[in-house]
């Protein structure tokens, strides 16, 4: 059987352009000039008459980055740059196979397939494996990498892999810095450590007359402080000295006649910041450590001064220091599992807050499913709400349930055992009385409608023990501030109970496998990187690889695994 790129380069070697009039191979879009040369294409069939995942997608989608499409990837500098569109897949190939920068450089020289995924030349040199981080560089900055992601999408829809509407799901895992682990103590100590660092590389003759005999014990080399004899009084002893040893650099550093290229040195900043963090001033003047109840919140502070968008975060029995990804695939069983939309955030933003920027990516993309399914944390009656009413999008997953006592029991009258009258605004409870109060409530920034019932006539309820435990209030339901909101939740509640919920929903586990296939195969759960942006570019190439290998996986023809029986299984079979 010939492939497509066989068929182009046997057409090319007779004089017969692939494409044109006559006799030709039909191509979904006009090929570039990364053709494959013919010598490649027979050399690879050769060696691998099955194909490799990076032929197959090469036959299936022919070129699959083009340069035109990253112009602005080319080296600013004026060096000779190697094809844009060539290196974004050798990334992709490099991710989905985990490699090092030098290995995925040798691959490219030495390896038949990736030549043949690149249309290179069986004698082509490659380039030297320093031009991936550069190109990575460039790719974190503005929306580069995200752009990779919408030219693969693009490919997909044009070969009939991916279409808009369907089912698709999101979910979202930790993903750990690549920063030593401190703790607050480390955290100052290393801080100050850093900046000392950067102001004998700028000004090293400014800096003497300040440095104190201790400081080179104490700063000298990398800040790694185990248990502290005296306890908490000696560790906060200890801080106060990191505090005022770094107070001495920082009122240095702003006095009218240091130079004020010092103040813009970047570990000079992160100084300045995790001292406003993690100390404070008495009125007497004196510089004190925080409590741990006395520190901003977590995603306004940092963990490392090497970067400064690592965060820490606590979700269950899991706390780390670094940040969140969120991948959204589709699941539809008649074409591929891809992924289609990357979110990198700091750990400490909540999943929720992802809902409304996945659907406004997604319908930029021209992507946006019919149905979307997510867990918990990405779902609220506003959220399907809004989903309905501006994308159109049925979003499915477990709306919380009531948390009540009275829920909780089985036995008691929970919210839904009233009925509520909007237009009267009004509830009745199963005793048939009717509220006497209705009014707005805040709780914790969100706001609700609170309702209550006579008093008099609540105490005097022979069913008061089923409706509330209270011994002197009366009866009072907090509701979602529109009709509207009140109605899904309360169907939502009824709805997962159901077996065809249940059997609906079950789909959303297979992104548990897509992010358990990403952290096994791509390294995901430590990012390689340092700062959200680059962490993002890993990201969105990690998402890549799991597409290509899926493609591939779909193209290729399924074999049949035969398992060799045991004596044992073999001997039950029989008996069965």
């Amino acid at each position: 059987m010939l492939t497509a790129g066989l068929w182009g380069a046997l057409l090319e070697e007779c004089g017969v352009a692939s494409g044109s009039g006559g006799v030709g191979v039909v191509s979904l879009r006009p090929r570039s000039f990364q053709r494959i040369p013919v010598r490649t294409v027979r050399t690879a069939w050769a060696a691998c008459p099955k194909g490799t995942p990076a032929m197959l997608v090469r036959d299936r989608l022919d070129v699959l980055f083009e340069d035109e499409e990253f112009a602005g990837l080319y080296p600013s500098d004026g060096r000779p740059g190697f094809s844009p569109g060539q290196l974004a897949l050798v990334s992709v190939l490099q991710f989905a196979e985990n490699l090092s920068d030098r290995a995925a450089a040798d691959a490219v020289r030495t390896r038949i397939d990736f030549k043949y995924a690149l249309g290179l030349e069986l004698e082509d040199p490659g380039f030297d494996y320093s031009v991936l981080s550069e190109f990575r560089a460039r790719l974190a900055e503005g929306d580069a990498a995200d752009r990779l992601l919408r030219v693969m999408l693009k490919r997909l829809v044009e070969a009939g892999l991916l279409k808009s509407g369907g089912r698709q799901r999101t979910d979202a895992t930790h993903v750990l810095a690549a920063v030593r682990t401190l703790s607050r103590l480390e955290l100052a100590g290393e801080t100050l450590r850093a900046a000392l660092e950067e102001l004998a590389e700028a000004d090293e003759d400014w800096l003497l007359p300040l440095i104190e005999p201790e400081w080179r014990k104490r700063y000298g080399r990398k800040v790694e402080i185990g248990k502290v004899p005296g306890g908490k009084a000696a560790v906060t002893a200890m801080a106060e000295t990191f505090g005022r040893d770094g107070q001495k650099i920082l009122t240095a550093v702003w006095a009218s006649h240091a130079p004020p290229r010092l103040r813009a040195l970047p570990q000079v900043e992160i100084l300045r910041q995790v001292w406003v963090h993690h100390y404070y001033w008495e009125p007497r003047g004196r510089l004190r450590w925080r409590d741990g109840h006395a520190l901003p919140p977590a995603h306004l502070r940092f963990d490392s001064p090497y970067d400064t968008d690592a965060h820490y975060c606590v979700k269950r029995d899991t706390a780390w220091s670094g940040y969140r990804v969120h991948l959204t695939e589709t699941c539809d069983t008649d074409r591929p599992e891809v992924a289609i939309h990357v979110a990198t955030t700091i750990a400490p933003v909540q999943d929720g807050e992802l809902t409304e920027q996945i659907h406004g990516d997604l319908a930029d993309a021209r992507l946006v499913p019919s149905e979307h399914v997510v867990d918990a944390a990405y779902i609220a009656p506003a959220r399907i709400e809004r989903a309905r009413r501006v994308h159109g999008i049925t979003l499915l997953g477990p709306v919380v349930p009531d948390h009540s006592h009275q829920a909780k029991s089985g036995g008691g009258f929970d919210k839904s055992a009233f009925a509520v009258d909007w237009d009267n605004e009004q509830a009745t409870c199963p005793r048939g009385q009717v509220s006497r109060n209705w009014g707005p409530l805040r709780i914790d920034g969100h706001d609700y409608i609170q309702v209550r019932f006579d008093k008099t006539t609540c105490l005097a309820c022979p069913d008061r023990p089923q409706c509330t435990t209270s011994a002197t209030r009366p009866r009072a339901l907090a509701l979602l501030p529109t009709r509207e909101l009140h109605e899904i939740q309360t169907r939502s509640r009824l709805d997962q109970q159901t077996r065809d919920w249940q059997r609906r929903y079950a789909i959303r586990a297979g992104i548990e496998a897509t992010l358990s296939q990403n952290v096994r195969t791509c390294g995901l759960r430590r990012t390689r990187y340092r700062g959200l942006a680059r962490t993002h570019v890993q990201h969105v190439l990690t998402a890549l690889a799991c597409n290509l290998t899926r493609i591939a996986d779909w193209i290729a023809e399924p074999t049949t695994t035969h398992r060799r029986s045991t004596r044992f299984h073999a001997l039950c079979t029989a008996t069965a």
